[in-house]
């Protein structure tokens, strides 16, 4: 048999653009005060390995480098091109480069469609340009790229200026990795935490993304092994389906994912007949998609830097008791109410450890938790004892270190005694100075491993966030044999629907309905009350009245015949005087429920993530509470099982008070069933609503009330 043959890992197509052996400065200037000529100089003093080749033909040469007139005199294979002229000279210049082999470029101009009109169309010709020729291309309107590891410095900013003779501060050997739609605020994440001695792989800033967008550079972080937690700055997603390929990826491996998503406090309101969509807040379908693939959603920069800290520094924790270690009672305390005020615990410690920990403190310590050593016990070594003891005990899942590293001369710490316990890795140990902290002590603790973090708040969030993240579990893929396939196209020929509409189309979905009669005229209602049978609910039906109870347009627990003629008169009367205008189909005569918890079921489409399916607390004061959760379409039963445990009203189903336990298992298989409709119908059907949905008691199932199907134009 012959030897096995060494099959190389194929390389990813960015490779060449994150770590290029050559680069080209389209644009290089001289003057150093000026944009082109600061790209030449940040590539130089990060020391870049590869070769650089100006391009100016107004220069012989710059800074000792020869300079050449165009990228075809370079005569040498170039892996990135990075440009800064003239928008209108851009695409040219592009052309240029793609003629001579270049494999990437990053566009540094502006003036795109940012801008606008024809400018807009400059940027679509260098869309179809990458498309055409292969090249891959990022920006335009981009401040370039950062790469730590390889000392690729594409990028004109300040941030990653390097100063001789200042050692750069590191304490983490897990990296993070920037992907932003802002070129200034993914410089900003990477300079505060660079100053916290967290290391970087990558930091992308994407600019328009005429070609290379967020989700492909997020989907290249994922892939990325020096790339262990991601920091995304998001405003909007262009490439959504690259972008949801590297989420699933990114939680398939546990990955972190920590995302801000600015652009929350639109003006625009969705003008819709449901109110799925009418509550769905200007960014929920963002939120939807981050909750399915367990991102960690930070909307403040220093919080999320924090977050990051604590992720590349710390394991997974195994629960959520975190222990208090302090040299300050005050401060102790405090440390206590920041992480008890995010839920997460601070237990008294057992007997026989709290008597362990008390012989290494004084007197007027205390081993309860918050554990206070006191100042003295710094200098007895009880600090340190303390976290050995915790750091093993399985009393406690987590350690949140409160001191004062002020000092300039002293540590509390010798670095052979706690790196070990650091490096063992095993629970969070996390540091927090109530003074600010010296350069000194950062290094100091940089040595062991050690963040040292000032911002108490951000702290316990991140720690919650920590232990939120430990508990994500990917939810299995929906069974599509859940619905059957069905042509529904009948049903969808009319503009609008009426819940007779709309529970037809239910039905023929395979969704399961109480029987109903629509009653047209006043003589055929008896026939309906002996079919559907008493105490019974009434409703006009009309596409034009969506919200039938604003109209008086709904009659319940009618307990005779003579209640429902007199119910029937007074439904198509109230229906007239209000909306005189609408198309009245007839009454809707039905079974009265049985009582159950009001649940909300609805889908909404999202103009960049498609089909997206809410669950929660229903009735008509849905839109008052807004106790409600967003996913996007479809979802199996376990995840709808995950949504519900979210509401703030989760306790209802649960048997709240004594009350029966309501049927949530079949609340969640109805919740997988319309995510699938509208999955399946997302070029069809804009949106449904079911509401209320009453579920009853365990085992008896639930029963949709009311129904309403938007067709999409």
């Amino acid at each position: 048999m012959p030897p096995a043959t060494a099959i190389s890992k194929p390389k990813h197509p960015l490779d060449t653009f994150f770590s290029p052996d050559s680069i080209a400065l389209i644009g290089a200037s001289r003057d150093l005060e000026k944009i082109p000529g600061r790209l030449l100089s940040m590539l130089r003093k990060n020391e870049f390995p590869g070769r650089l080749y100006p391009v100016n033909p107004n220069y012989g040469d710059i800074d000792g480098l020869k300079c050449y007139p165009s990228i075809a005199a370079v005569g040498q294979p170039i892996d990135l091109a990075v440009v800064i002229i003239p928008a209108r000279a851009v695409l040219g210049a592009l052309t240029e480069c793609a003629a001579v082999g270049v494999r990437n470029a990053v566009i540094i101009s502006s003036g795109f469609a940012e801008e606008g009109g024809d400018s807009a169309a400059m940027q679509e010709a260098i869309a179809e340009l990458a498309k055409k020729t292969g090249m891959r291309i990022s920006g335009p309107n981009a401040e370039g790229f950062y790469s730590e590891a390889q000392r690729v410095a594409a990028t004109f900013s300040p941030t990653v200026d390097v100063k001789p003779g200042t050692p750069r501060l590191i304490a983490t050997r897990r990296r993070i990795g920037i992907v932003a739609q802002s070129g200034g605020i993914g410089f900003a994440i990477y300079h505060r935490a660079r100053a916290l001695g967290i290391a970087l792989s990558y930091v992308i800033s994407t600019g328009n993304e005429s070609d290379l967008g967020a989700g492909e550079f997020f989907e290249y972080m994922v892939q990325d092994s020096s790339t262990d937690v991601i920091l995304l700055f998001i405003e909007g997603i262009r490439d959504v389906d690259k972008f949801l390929a590297a989420a699933r990826r990114a939680a398939e491996i546990g990955k972190p994912v920590i995302v801000t998503k600015v652009g929350r406090s639109g003006a625009g309101e969705r003008a819709a007949a449901s109110h799925t969509a009418s509550m769905a807040g200007w960014s929920a379908a963002y939120d939807a998609v981050f909750a399915k693939y367990g991102f960690i959603i930070s909307n403040d920069l220093d919080e999320a830097v924090t977050i990051a800290a604590v992720l590349t520094t710390n394991p997974m924790p195994r629960g959520d008791r975190v222990a208090v270690l302090t040299v300050s009672g005050g401060a102790g305390i405090w440390g206590a109410d920041a992480v008890s005020m995010q839920g997460l615990q601070v237990p008294e410690l057992s007997a026989p450890i709290q008597t362990e920990i008390s012989k290494l403190l004084p007197s007027y310590g205390s081993a309860r938790n918050p554990i206070d050593v006191t100042a003295q016990g710094v200098h007895s070594g009880g600090l340190q004892k303390s976290i050995d003891l915790l750091d093993v005990s399985d009393e406690v899942d987590a350690i949140l270190v409160v001191l004062s590293l002020s000092s300039e001369t002293r540590m509390p710490f010798r670095q052979a005694e706690l790196k070990p316990v650091i490096s063992a890795q095993h629970k969070p140990i996390v540091f927090y100075s109530y003074t600010l902290p010296s350069d000194f002590a950062r290094n100091e603790l940089a040595a062991s491993g050690v963040v040292v973090l000032s911002g108490l708040t951000h702290v316990g969030v991140a720690m919650r966030r920590m232990v939120d993240y430990s508990k994500f579990k990917l939810a299995r893929p929906v069974n599509s044999d859940a619905l059957p396939s069905r042509d529904l196209s009948a049903h969808l020929k009319s503009p609008t629907m009426s819940e007779f509409d709309s529970k037809s189309l239910l039905r023929d979905a395979g969704i399961w309905l109480p029987e109903e009669v629509l009653v047209t005229e006043r003589e055929a209602l008896d026939a309906a009350i002996a079919r559907v049978g008493l105490p019974l609910v009434m409703k006009i039906q009309s596409p034009d009245i969506p919200h039938k109870s604003e109209v008086g347009g709904v009659r319940v627990n009618i307990a005779t015949k003579g209640e429902a003629f007199l119910a029937y008169g007074a439904l198509l009367q109230s229906a007239r005087r209000h909306r005189p205008e609408a198309d009245i189909q007839g009454v809707l005569v039905g079974p009265m429920a049985k009582k159950g918890v009001e649940i909300i079921i609805g889908t909404m489409q999202d103009a960049t993530f498609g089909p997206m399916v809410m669950a929660g607390f229903g009735g008509v004061t849905t839109e008052l509470f807004r106790d409600v959760v967003y996913r996007p379409a479809p979802v199996s039963a376990p995840e709808a099982a995950s949504m519900l445990a979210e509401l703030k009203a989760a306790p209802l189903l649960s048997g709240f008070r004594g009350a029966a336990r309501a049927d949530v298992p079949l609340l969640c298989y109805l919740i997988e069933k319309v995510s699938l409709l509208a999955a399946r119908s997302r070029n069809d059907i804009a949106e449904i609503e079911l509401n209320p949905v009453l579920v009853h008691p365990e085992g008896q199932g639930v029963t949709i009330v009311d129904a309403l199907v938007v067709r999409k134009n």
